[in-house]
């Protein structure tokens, strides 16, 4: 995969000291690994490599944002990226296991090959709901998942009622009732 070079760096040959590397990404990371998930996106990763004789440890730093499908309206929307996270790097004749904080490499590979764990990085830093930011979604979609009949309104308020007489509170009833008026305004 040509894409590897891109988020490689070349080790062999650099003193035991600090270095920073900046990668950038984009639509291609995200179509190489063809998420399903992430449509698209630009993040920057910042890396910081301390190099010593038997490992790298990078502390990495990754913002940006990646497009998905919204959870509410179904229309593409951008999730901010922002983290921040620790890999260490073994360099061994000894094969470990990838975990996702310790990585295993050979001494004879020249380089370190950081695609995986950055596409990682960024999957994993996506909130659970992913939402546009509140009155952003397609209205259109929105009017259709609003339409409630008005049987299953009365059902809505009756359930309510009888709530009520169970420890609901007098605002759960006033929220209910805004929510009737915002429907009935909607349906005008």
């Amino acid at each position: 995969m040509e894409l590897n070079k891109h988020y490689s760096i070349e080790y062999k040959g650099l003193k035991n000291s600090a270095y920073d590397f900046t990668f950038e990404v984009d639509n291609a990371l995200f179509e190489a690994y063809e998420s399903r998930e992430i449509r698209g996106g630009k993040c920057l990763v910042k890396a910081t490599m301390l190099k010593n004789e038997r490992q790298l440890d990078f502390d990495f730093a990754i913002s940006g944002f990646v497009i998905c499908e919204c959870d509410r309206c179904l229309e593409d929307c951008n999730i901010d990226i922002d983290y921040e996270g620790h890999l260490v790097v073994r360099i061994s004749e000894e094969e470990g296991e990838y975990d996702g904080e310790i990585m295993w490499l050979n001494p004879a590979e020249d380089a370190v090959d950081l695609t995986q764990y950055i596409y990682e990085s960024i999957v994993l830093s996506l909130p659970y709901q992913r939402v546009h930011p509140e009155g952003e979604c397609n209205p259109d979609m929105m009017a259709r998942f609003a339409q409630v009949s008005g049987s299953e309104f009365e059902a809505m308020v009756a359930k309510a009622e009888q709530n009520d007489k169970h420890g609901i509170n007098e605002g759960d009833f006033n929220k209910l009732a805004a929510l009737k008026a915002q429907m009935e305004k909607a349906n005008d």
